[in-house]
């Protein structure tokens, strides 16, 4: 059988949860006929690139997928792109790199190895507002996604690669000034469920236009 290996990130950042990995927890243990294999990774630049790298030589996945928090996003977005860039607004849980490459030796990008457009379009027709990104940002989750891709590339050939952020988990909303976005965590999984039934059975993206003008 397939494998797919889903990562989320501990808290961050002084919030008491972190959707991302609540949300990979209540995923089914096998998806579309994949077994899925989940995976807590800390919010920590390097370590958490570790943490994956071991896990990957330990399941020998067909697919990584890494799920991070967005918070003030309003819809599930799955990145297209990774950055070779470090630079840390706030601390992660134990390291703030400043204007740093993630790999000396890395391309500048990357882009995501699994049917990203597929995947959004899955998640939207089951009814979750997604999209596709641009940006996956300057801190951990850029850095796990460019670092899961890098050693795609460079270790795993063959295996493919993405990643996908959520926003705010409902309970999370509390105390937060008003219009600030959330969604259940149940959605969250519905939504990453329809995102790997396509990156797993999808061989050639769907050609939708889901540019952004800036």
């Amino acid at each position: 059988m397939s494998k797919i290996l889903v990562t989320g990130f501990d808290p961050f950042g002084g919030e008491p949860v972190n959707p991302a990995f609540e949300a990979v927890k209540l995923l089914p243990e096998s998806i579309a006929g994949v077994s899925v294999v989940k995976l807590e990774i800390p919010t920590v630049f390097t370590r958490s690139a570790m943490v994956v790298e071991e896990a990957i030589e330990r399941e020998k996945p067909d697919y990584v997928l890494c799920i991070g928090q967005a918070g003030g996003r309003s819809a599930v977005t799955v990145e297209k792109v990774a950055i070779n860039l470090a630079e840390s607004r706030i601390p992660d849980n134990g390291e703030q790199p400043f204007d740093t490459p993630l790999r000396e030796d890395g391309d500048t990008a990357y882009f995501a190895t699994l049917p990203v457009k597929a995947m959004v379009k899955r998640i939207n027709a089951s009814g979750i507002p997604a999209l596709m990104s641009y940006t996956a940002g300057t801190y951990v989750c850029n850095s796990i996604m460019y670092n899961v891709l890098y050693l795609l590339d460079r270790r795993f050939p063959g295996v493919k690669g993405g990643f996908i952020h959520v926003p705010y988990a409902t309970a999370q909303g509390v105390g937060k000034p008003s219009g600030t976005p959330t969604m259940e965590i149940t959605t969250m999984a519905k939504a990453i469920e329809a995102a790997i039934e396509a990156a797993v059975s999808v061989d050639e993206d769907a050609t939708d236009i889901m540019g952004e003008t800036h």
